[in-house]
Parts: C-alpha cells; sequence; structure tokens
C-alpha cells in the first residue's frame, strides 16, 4: 500500500500545471463520458485551450463541464462525438462539432487498429486506489477503458465520490502518467417524468417479455417507463449498456434475480452508469453488479449467446415499410447509433431473443406523426426494414418479421395516431402498399380496447389469450375459417361458404369496438398467432340487442372454450349498455345450442324451418338455464 501511495503522491500536481506541460497543438485528446466525465479536468483543459490550435476532443457524450456554444473555441478545438447528448446537439447542428456515427462494439477498434485514431491524452476519473494500487473507473468503463489502454498519455482525476464497480473496469497506477487527487460529486441525471404515453406503451411491452428474459434498455422516457412495468415478472436478468435509476427501482421489486440467464448467470452487466447518487451506491463494489469495457457488453457473440434476450430501444420515425431512424430529425442529428444495432441484431438471432422498438405515435407536439410513408428528407437509417420485429406505441404493436410490405403499412397504420391514420392509408395506396379498396375500422374509442385482454387455462392444460379482434388478424382470420371442417362452415354461417377472400374478411376485422365487437382465441405469441376461436356481436341501434355467433376449430372443441367466449362477451356487451344477445342456431347443431342453454340468461327461442332464433336479456337472469320454445 505505501510503495502505491508513495507513486501516486509524486505524480499528483494541479491539473492546470500538468496539462499545461503535455498539451501541444494538434493533440488528440479522448474525454471520459456521461457521467464519468472528469469535470475538474475538462475545466482545466479549458482554461487552457485558448492557447492552442487544432486540439481535437473526442468524447462518447457529454454531460458536464463542456460549454454548449463552441463558436469561441472555432479557431482552438473541435469536438468531436460518437453519441450527441444535450452539451453537444447545438453545437453539432451548428457546424461547430462533429457526429461520427458508429456502433459501440466499433469504436475500440477505431483506437487500437486505426493509425488516425492515435489518442495523444487521455482524461479520465477513477476511484482512490486499492491496497494493490487499482483504480476502478467506476460508472465509465465503456469506451473510456480502451481509449485508456490506447493513449499516449494518461491522467486521471482521482475522486472519492466514484464508486468501486467490479468486472473489468480497473486501472493499476502504473498505467496513469499523472494523478489528480480532487473531489467532487459525480454528475447526476434525473429521470424524465411519466408520461401517460410511455405508461401505456410500457404495459404493452410487458405483455411481450417472459419470465427469466434478459433485458437491454436505451435511453429515453419509454424505455425507462417500460423497466417499471416488469415488477411482476420473475427472474428477469440485465445485460445493457447503460444502467439506470429504472434499472434499480426494478432490482429492489425483486423482479431481477439473474436466474434465467445464460451468461453471466446471477449478474447484473452493464458498460456505464447514468443515474443518482443513489445508483451510484448501489453499485459501489457490489458483487451483484458488473461493468466491463464495450467490446465485452455490445459485443454480439456474447449477446447472442442469452436465452430469451429482448433489445428494448426507442426510435424518432418509421416509414410503413419498417425503415428505423433514431438518431436524427431529418438532417438535424438528435443521439447517436450507440449499442442499438449491436443488441437489435444480438437479440435478434439469440434463442427465444426479441428486438423490440418503441415510439410515441407522434411528434411531442402532435403535429407530426412518427408514423410515415417515407421517411424525412435527410433521416438516418439505423435499422434497415429486415431486422425489425416488434413496433409499440401508446396504440397498440404491430410485429412486422416474415411480413410483406402490405402487411406491414396496414400494421403499422392501425398503431398511428388515428388523426393520421387516413392520411397514411392514402399515402399507402398512392405508393401501392396496400390494397385499393383497403379500408380502416371506424374510430369511436381511439385506444385499443387493451382491458378486455385476457388468459384462461381449459383442460388438460391449455392456455389460450383472449382480445379483440385486429384488423390486422386478415389473414390469420382467413387460416381459421379455412381450416374448419365444411360442416361447422355451413352451421357458423347457414350457408355453403367455400371462399373467405379479402373483401369479406376484411369486414369482420375492421371493427369500431363500440357497435361492433370480436374477441378470438388465440394460441402463439404476439405476431405469430393462431386463431382458434372467435365470437362476435354486431348491434342493432333500433332494438339495442346485438346479433352473436361465434366458433371454435373442431380440434378445440369440447373444453369449454365457446362457452367462455359467449360470455365474455356478454360482459363486454353489458358494459356498452346493450340490453341482451339474439342468434340464429341451426336445429342440428346441438353443441351451439348448448353453450347457449348455459349462458346464465332466460333464453326464449322460436323455430322456423329447421332455424332456431335465439333471444336473452342481460336483466332476465336464469337460475337454470333453459331454451323456451314458443310455439
Amino acid at each position: 500500500m505505501k510503495q502505491w501511495t508513495a507513486r501516486a503522491r509524486q505524480k499528483k500536481r494541479g491539473s492546470v500545471e500538468i496539462l499545461r506541460e503535455i498539451l501541444r497543438d494538434g493533440h488528440r485528446i479522448y474525454i471520459g463520458s456521461a457521467c464519468g466525465e472528469p469535470q475538474h479536468l475538462v475545466r482545466s483543459l479549458i482554461e487552457l485551450l485558448p492557447r492552442h490550435r487544432d486540439i481535437e476532443i473526442i468524447q462518447n457524450m457529454s454531460m458536464g463541464s463542456f460549454p454548449d456554444d463552441w463558436k469561441r473555441f472555432e479557431e482552438n478545438a473541435r469536438l468531436k462525438t460518437f453519441f450527441v447528448g444535450p452539451k453537444s446537439r447545438d453545437a453539432v447542428n451548428d457546424g461547430l462539432a462533429d457526429y461520427i456515427p458508429i456502433y459501440f462494439s466499433s469504436i475500440p477498434g477505431l483506437f487500437r487498429e486505426e493509425p488516425l485514431w492515435k489518442i495523444d491524452i487521455a482524461l479520465v476519473q477513477v476511484s482512490p486506489p486499492d491496497e494493490h494500487g487499482f483504480c476502478s473507473m467506476g460508472i465509465s468503463v465503456g469506451t473510456d477503458k480502451s481509449a485508456v489502454e490506447s493513449a499516449s498519455v494518461v491522467v486521471a482525476q482521482v475522486n472519492r465520490h466514484m464508486p468501486r464497480t467490479l468486472g473489468d473496469s480497473f486501472l493499476h497506477l502504473s498505467q496513469i502518467q499523472y494523478s489528480v487527487a480532487y473531489d467532487e460529486p459525480l454528475i447526476e441525471i434525473v429521470l424524465p417524468a411519466q408520461s401517460a404515453v410511455a405508461e401505456r406503451i410500457a404495459k404493452y411491452i410487458s405483455a411481450l417479455i417472459e419470465d427469466g428474459s434478459t433485458i437491454q434498455t436505451g435511453i429515453g422516457r419509454v424505455p425507462h417507463s417500460v423497466l417499471r412495468y416488469l415488477e411482476s415478472k420473475k427472474d428477469l436478468g440485465i445485460l445493457t449498456e447503460v444502467l439506470t435509476d429504472s434499472h434499480l427501482h426494478l432490482i429492489r421489486s425483486g423482479a431481477v434475480t439473474g436466474l434465467g440467464k445464460t451468461v453471466n448467470q446471477g449478474k447484473i452487466v452493464a458498460s456505464f452508469c447514468m443515474g443518482s447518487r443513489e445508483l451510484y451506491d448501489f453499485v459501489d463494489n457490489n458483487p451483484e453488479v458488473e461493468i466491463y469495457p464495450t467490446e465485452y457488453v455490445h459485443s454480439r457473440k456474447l449477446i447472442i449467446r442469452h436465452d430469451r434476450m429482448v433489445a428494448i430501444n426507442s426510435a424518432l420515425e418509421i416509414d410503413l415499410s419498417g425503415q428505423v431512424c433514431a438518431d436524427s430529425i431529418g438532417h438535424k442529428v438528435y443521439s447517436g447509433i450507440g449499442g442499438y444495432v449491436d443488441f437489435m441484431h444480438g437479440a435478434s438471432s439469440a434463442n427465444g431473443g426479441k428486438t423490440i422498438i418503441v415510439l410515441p405515435s407522434t411528434s411531442p407536439d402532435g403535429r407530426k406523426s412518427r408514423i410515415v410513408s417515407h421517411l424525412t428528407n435527410g433521416a438516418g437509417v439505423i435499422c434497415p426494414r429486415s431486422t425489425i420485429r416488434y413496433i409499440v406505441t401508446e396504440f397498440g404493436i404491430a410485429y412486422l418479421h416474415g411480413k410483406t410490405i402490405r402487411e406491414r403499412a396496414l400494421a403499422l397504420i392501425n398503431i398511428a395516431h388515428p388523426r393520421f391514420r387516413q392520411q397514411l392509408l392514402a399515402e399507402a395506396k398512392n405508393i401501392h402498399y396496400v390494397y385499393e379498396d383497403q379500408v380502416l375500422p371506424p374510430i369511436y374509442d381511439p385506444l385499443y380496447p387493451g382491458q378486455w385482454e385476457t388468459w384462461q387455462v381449459f383442460p388438460p392444460n391449455e392456455k389460450l389469450f383472449f382480445r379483440p379482434m385486429k384488423s390486422t388478424d386478415e389473414r390469420v382470420l382467413q387460416e381459421f375459417f379455412y381450416s374448419l371442417p365444411s360442416e361447422d362452415i355451413y352451421t357458423r354461417f347457414l350457408s355453403a361458404m367455400k371462399a373467405f377472400p379479402h373483401r369479406n374478411i376484411q369486414a369482420m376485422c375492421n371493427i369500431d369496438y363500440e357497435h361492433v365487437m370480436a374477441i378470438a382465441a388465440v394460441t402463439g405469441e404476439i405476431g405469430a398467432e393462431k386463431i382458434i376461436g372467435m365470437c362476435r356481436y354486431i348491434l342493432d341501434q333500433k332494438t339495442n340487442f346485438a346479433e352473436v355467433d361465434f366458433a371454435v376449430a373442431s380440434d378445440w372443441q369440447g373444453k369449454g372454450i365457446g362457452t367462455f367466449l359467449l360470455h365474455y362477451l356478454c360482459e363486454i356487451a353489458k358494459t356498452k349498455g346493450i340490453t341482451g344477445f339474439m342468434a340464429f342456431v341451426l336445429a342440428s347443431n346441438r353443441g351451439m345450442l348448448t353453450v347457449f342453454n348455459n349462458v346464465g340468461y332466460a333464453v326464449h327461442s322460436t323455430l322456423d324451418e329447421s332455424v332456431y332464433e335465439i333471444t336473452f336479456r342481460f336483466d332476465e337472469p336464469a337460475l337454470a338455464c333453459r331454451t323456451e320454445e314458443n310455439k
């Protein structure tokens, strides 16, 4: 301990004095990133910049002491950043700083292999050394460690407020040429306030995430909200570039154990932290948390090894074919590529992996749809249409993987803001993305009625998902009807229908959830569902009675699915103020008649040419269900 303390003491001098001695015109300087930025060293550098020319400053994200306005340093220095944050956004878009679009996983290779990226000086922040002379890079390992290992000279701000994180975060004093002891609070980030839109998106996403999944989330309000809606999950794991207070909230809820992880089981793995002092205290010397360099965390080979890997990232805009823009608004750079593509590719190739893109349906002022027929001029495509799986807005989920352009366009239009759906449909028709006769359902409630989604278990142990029908169900509904035996089709439609073309199926899927409601019983994951049963009513507004019908696939009959569907639709209809149901049933269809007999209301019927007309009112419960034949 004394040996390392003596060596460190010999190197300690004032930061301005050190930088004045080593800084030369034309030098390339790497600055520690995000909340790990060595603010004291940066302030000293800024003080000296007017004395120099053509200094190149490299950073991953500016959060602290750098100026917002680089105009006064135009002749002295140029900032180059891999990720545009609030401190550099104006400078980049005013042409006073530069954005480098690159995958995070590729940055270490620049430092080590590209001669034009030789780093002269690295300014970083570390914890005090332990008895073995090792300092931790704490909350900012990411690209900082590879920059240090590649730099000619390393200057470290030793700050007792920097937590000692475990993993691959350590620098030995022998790797540091100059150290400056300066204690100051670390940069803290306040999470954006929860919003109704973000919360609704989060609820949809929670339905996509299984117990035992490993989660990656990007930066932003919606990804933060998602984490807070996963408290009911079990044995979640974390592998992510940035660890935040939302992760901490989820960890403390007990949902995160890491026991479901297939790599680094039981460990929370990240490359840097951004949040509150509470978060920094949590990661301090915590064996549950491991912080690694970018080349490890963002390695697609590592990500792929995680079963049920889920990558959740936000977008600024997406076109109807599935192209995603996430780093710019037109020509204006807003953020960066970051770990977006690394995790998207890795998760999509992992066993049971999922990739989810989240975005509010409109711009913050509500004037522009973020789902568009074509990307804004100048927008960059971070994710090509070939890698997209789930897209989620506050209006629902669109699954695009393996879908045609027509199917993608229709799915995306139906999760766009209702104010823009007709315009998007017209534009989609103009570029021949959808059928010329394609229509959208009338809108009474702009939100998909997710409150009517439910799970139910049937013998022997079959768990089915019941949800309102969607306009994007057209193909799976066709497949359901074509799977029915011809006799079932006859009893369902009272006619020998042999074809279910687009024009007919479209009408069954495009419902308004007010005067027409249909519930589908489905198996399989969202996006790869199979309909095995359905129940629908159509309201007659003159009588306030609704005509109801249902069908269940033959290999699923006899389990009580039809009975559940009818009962469930009755409950929905009662909330709408509907008086009761009526139906037309063949006298030979004993199964359907039995379902109506057990509906729980006094059933009235008349028989006419082998067809029963059945009616029942919701205000006439029956102690024992029976069919009364009026003669």
